[in-house]
């Protein structure tokens, strides 16, 4: 069995937005000279940790920021972290790092063992950013309130701003925005899970993942102390890891952008799953070609029958891609497979399993 499982996911945007940095973010695609917008890792982590609490029905770890007042009594912000306790779901799978000022604590860090790319077009010629302008129209409502400030900072009366009014075609109560950035396509985001380290967390003292408390604190909670590749650490005891896995593989099969601006929703709905352990494969499995009739086409592809991918459709995706094995329990299907194969994994004797 693979150490690392490989999940690439399809979905379906529609005039929305994913992250707002001048109306959307984008980048520009040096070959095909477009902007594509895209939803950056660090989003898609955040949505996947966000997913994960809610399902466990449980509060992320505490988040600590400590501040400084300078000599001129004004505050600065110096370091934020959160209590690198991996207890928390969203510790163990997200990872963290906890640097002492000026040097003066052991740095403690854990990578996470989940590897989570951007969202972003599956092919330049199938995603875009469109633009729109909108406006802010309060102009039907007879109770809103204007002012207008002079030069001096001092407010005008109702007669000197109609006076100001005079001659100009222009409201008061209506803003046009222009130049509004939308994201629009398909989408392919890739997650890498190291199965290794998923529920282990490292003893190594010159490279301290834990501090010497936490360590303590979960020997008595029943971790298990173990060796892998990465040397001896402390492995989340069995009825946790059977608590977490559903959640996680729920996390990673169903999260959606949080931060999506309400007056540009869109579902975005998953259209395709991959599963395997050979990433090759999984880039494959759901790809773009260009087509060979038209010029400027790309045409979606879903191979659905790859040896050692496992590939689950959604009747959604039929609208968008030629699909033979679509199905109403496709993303429930995938959830199971991933359950199986995280679950499959001997986390306590990694080491005997390869000697074996």
């Amino acid at each position: 069995m693979s150490n690392t499982i490989y999940i690439r996911t399809l979905k379906h945007a529609e005039h929305t937005v994913f992250g707002v940095e001048d109306g959307q973010k984008r980048y520009f695609d040096p070959q095909f000279k477009r902007y594509i917008p895209y939803s950056s890792g660090q989003q898609v982590k955040h949505s996947v940790i966000d997913r994960l609490s809610s399902v466990l029905n449980q509060q992320p770890a505490p988040t600590t920021f400590i501040f400084a007042v300078n000599k001129n009594n004004e505050l600065k912000e110096e370091e934020v972290y959160a209590n690198c306790d991996p207890s928390f779901p969203d510790q163990l799978f997200g990872g963290w790092m906890k640097a002492g000022k000026g040097g003066s604590e052991r740095t403690i860090k854990r990578r996470s063992p989940l590897s989570i790319s951007a969202m972003r077009g599956l092919h330049p010629l199938l995603a875009g950013v469109p633009k729109e302008n909108i406006s802010f129209d309060r102009s039907d409502r007879s109770n809103t309130e204007f002012l207008v400030r002079d030069p001096k900072g001092e407010i005008l009366s109702d007669d000197e701003v109609l006076k100001l009014l005079a001659g100009k075609d222009r409201s008061l109560s209506r803003k046009w925005i222009p130049n509004n950035y939308r994201a629009t396509g398909l989408f392919v985001q890739d997650i890498a899970i190291d199965l290794r380290r998923l529920f282990c967390v490292s003893l190594n003292n010159f490279e301290p993942e834990i501090t010497p408390e936490t360590e303590k604190r979960l020997r008595e909670a029943g971790w298990i102390e173990s060796e892998n590749i990465f040397g001896i650490c402390l492995v989340a005891p069995r009825v946790e890891r059977e608590r977490l896995i559903p959640a996680l593989a729920e996390a990673i099969i169903d999260w959606t952008i949080t931060s999506n601006q309400s007056r540009t929703f869109s579902l975005m709905e998953t259209l395709a799953v991959a599963i395997g352990e050979n990433a090759n494969k999984i880039a494959s499995s759901i790809r773009a070609k260009l087509s060979e009739e038209e010029d400027e086409k790309a045409i979606p592809i879903i191979e659905e029958e790859i040896e050692g991918v496992d590939i689950f459709v959604s009747t959604a995706a039929q609208g968008y891609i030629r699909t033979k094995t679509e199905s109403t329990e496709a993303m429930e299907q995938a959830k199971a497979r991933l359950v199986e194969i995280m679950t499959g994994f001997d986390y306590e004797q990694q080491l005997n399993d390869n000697k074996s």
